[in-house]
Order: C-alpha cells, then structure tokens, then sequence
C-alpha cells in the first residue's frame, strides 16, 4: 500500500511538472486553438504534397512549390523581426490567421472545381510564406507573454507537443478524407481551423498576458537583430545549426511523399503513415523533454546527433513498415532537439531583440527550405528518395559535431538550469501586466 502510495505520488509530481503551464487559462485557450489549427495544417500539408505529385509526379516540382512557400520566411524574415518587436502580438495573430483561412478556402474551391493549375500552386504558396513571415515569430513571442519566463521552457515543450500530436493526427484525418472526400475538403477542413484559432484568441484576458519593459533605447538598424545575434555566441551557434538542419534535414514534406510514392510504390495514406509515426514519436519526445526542468547546451549536441542518426536509420529501412517505426525515433529526438534549442535561444535573448531573434530562428528551420527544397527534390528523383533523406541525417551528425566543437568546453559539460536564466531575466527586466 506504502508503494501504491508513493508510485500515485511520483505520478502526480510528474503530470504536475509536465503540464504546469496549463495552470495559466490564456495558455489553455492557445494551446487549444493552435492544436485545432495544427491539425488541420497538417491535413493541408499531406493534400499539397499529394496533389503536386497527382498533377506532375515529379520531385523537382514539390521542392519547388515548398522553395516558394517559404522563400519569404529567408528573404523577409529580419524585417518581419522590426515588426513583430513593434507590433501587438495578438493584434497581429488575428491578421495572420484571418488571411491564412481565406487561402485556405479559396484553395478548397479551386480544387474542388477542377480548376486548380501548377502556377496557382505556386502562387498560393507564396502567399502563405508571405503570411507565415510574420505569423511564426509572433506566435514564437506570444508564448512569452502569455506565461512569462517562468513556465516558458514547459510551455514550449507542450507547444511542440502539441503540434506533433496534430502532425500524428491531421495526415490520417487527411489521408481517410482524401480516399472518401476528395483533396479540396483537407483545405476546406484547414480554413475551419484557423476560425478555432481566432476564436481562442479573442477569448484571451488581456490583462493577465504579461508585458515587459523593453530598454529605453530605440535600434532602428534592419540588421540590428542579425548583429546582436552573431554577437551571442550560444545564440548564433544553435541559429547556424538548425539553419543546416532545416536546410537539409527538416525536408520532410519533400523526401517522405517521393519514398512513400517512388521507393514504396505506395499511396496517399503511406505518406500519411509515415507523417503520422514521427507526430507520435515527438509527442512522446515532447512529454519528456516538458517534464524536465533543466536544460544544457551538452543535451541539444546530443538530441541533433541521434536525430541525424535516426533520420540515416529510416533511409535504409529495407520497407514501408519498417520505415515507419524508424521515424518514430525521428521524431522523439526532433522534438525534444527543437524545443531545447528554442527554449536556449528565447532565453538569452534580449527581451527588445527577441522577436528579431525569433525571426532569425524562423529563417534557419523554415526560410531555408527555399534552398534545401529543390536541393532534397532532385536528388530524391534523380538518384533516390532514400538518399535524398540520407543527406539530411548526414547534415544533422556533422551539425551535432560543429555545435559540440562550439559550445561544449574540451572536459566538461555544462548545463543551464531554467531558473538560473529566469533570475537573470528578472534581475534586468520588470515583469509587468498591462
């Protein structure tokens, strides 16, 4: 009984430390919203990749579309920082996720109508980069000012738990509806589901968001946020990883549909499948790395090495089943690398600089599709979707090897507890409701 006891204890301890942000109600209500939404970007992202490879079946043309989709995000992404930092977050998540519905509908129409060609592809992609430019770093800062400093590394973690689950959930929602319904009701499914965003933002107390006071001084300078980060070394060494890794690594929406669809000879549920087994390894790895209270440097050199190692384990997996327990993997050390690395970068940034800083972060994981896109479709088409997903698990070792070199002393592993950066926060900054 004495150990019943202690297990229910150590049980409750731990749903405690994991979801300790869920305590706050305007994290409650984004953590909802942004989950519905999530779901149904995912359903998005299995119809886009299906649909381009139904009207052209060509891997040059999906890296192409998804180069266009976030070339914004690498060309615009120290400006949008000015923005963000000088702009109401709320204010501009109402915009942003007002006009990614309206896309979304107007793509479910011409889907549905038959009237959809290649070049409106493009053009509705570039769109939603142009969105997303300024949609990502506000919802990257909003966070901060919905929890503060104090739960932002367990309100991180759950956020990209959240979003894994959606990635575990939304391609098999997509994959049933594509079968049953049609391509054009994922889209139609998508706008629906920024209406639910919307929503919980507008149910938000603004009162209980917490304000920082930024410095008096003004940095007007467009590059300012790109200075400040290469000033930082933590900062611009992760920034430079996940650049490599984004550009190479975090392809998936490329190499996943050509194995499931070239090397698998399978369909649009495949895809879906193996989506699906890497939104379910990150929602476990997403639990794990909440119910942490301590982070180190040491731990992101060791989560981007066995993400790099389990991505190069899925391109041999010999078949389809087989791949799909390895990405998994993939996804628990995906998850648990990403928000780790959020968590360090938000953390040491300036309060006046961090939208700048997340903006950055933005163009290293998402604006460097542009480049790594077309690079992962070609060599998936024209040697071989398996090593086209090889080269990003290689990409991500030798990062894991350039961060160790950067920020791990030659003896020691060093270790940055999340209330050692609160008490610095709080020391230089007057946390404020407004």
């Amino acid at each position: 009984m004495h150990v019943f006891i202690l297990e229910m204890e150590a049980l409750r301890s731990f749903g405690e430390a994991t979801f300790a942000s869920l305590k706050i109600r305007n994290y409650r209500l984004y953590f909802i919203g942004q989950g519905l939404s999530d779901v149904g970007t995912w359903m998005q992202v299995v119809a886009m990749g299906w649909l381009v490879l139904e009207l052209t079946g060509s891997g040059v043309q999906l890296g192409s579309i998804l180069a266009f989709r976030f070339a914004p995000l690498l060309a615009l992404g120290i400006l949008a920082g000015n923005v963000v930092d000088s702009f109401d977050k709320r204010k501009l998540l109402y915009a942003t996720q007002f006009v990614s519905a309206l896309l979304a509908l107007m793509m479910s129409a011409l889907i549905y109508t038959d009237t959809i060609e290649m070049w409106m592809l493009y053009l509705v992609a570039l769109f939603f980069g142009l969105v997303d430019v300024i949609d990502r770093p506000s919802r990257q800062t909003f966070v901060h000012e919905i929890v503060g400093p104090k739960y932002l590394k367990n309100a991180v973690a759950l956020g990209s738990t959240r979003a894994n689950l959606a990635r575990a959930l939304g391609p098999l929602f997509a994959g049933t509806l594509i079968a049953s319904a049609g391509i054009a009701f994922c889209y139609f499914a998508n706008s629906l589901s920024f209406v639910a965003c919307l929503i919980a933002l507008f149910l938000m107390r603004r009162e209980e968001l917490h304000r920082e006071l930024h410095e008096e001084r003004k940095v007007d300078h467009v590059l300012a946020g790109l200075f400040y980060a290469a000033s930082v070394p933590l900062i611009r060494t992760i920034l430079i990883s996940v650049a490599v890794i984004g550009t190479l690594a975090y392809e998936f929406q490329t190499s996943l549909p050509l194995l499931a669809y070239t090397t698998f000879l399978g369909s649009a549920a495949d895809y879906a499948a193996l989506l699906s087994a890497m939104g379910a390894g990150s929602v476990a790895g997403g639990l794990f790395s909440a119910s942490r209270k301590e982070i180190g440097a040491h731990e992101f050199v060791v989560w981007v090495f066995l993400f790099g190692l389990s991505v190069c384990v899925t391109a041999v997996m010999p078949s389809l089943g087989l791949a799909t327990v390895a990405m998994v993997f993939v996804g628990f050390f995906s998850i648990n690398m990403s928000s780790t690395a959020n968590t360090m970068v938000q953390l040491e940034s300036a309060p006046h600089m961090r939208g700048r800083v997340m903006s950055l972060w933005s163009m290293a994981i998402f604006g460097s599709t542009l480049i790594g896109a077309p690079v992962i479709g070609f060599v998936g088409e024209y040697v071989s979707p398996r090593w086209a997903l090889a080269l990003g698990g290689v990409a991500a070792i030798l990062a894991a090897l350039f961060a160790a070199r950067r920020l791990l002393k030659v003896h020691e592993l060093f270790s940055i507890p999340a209330f050692v950066w609160i008490r610095r926060e709080e020391a230089t900054i007057e946390d404020t409701k407004v």
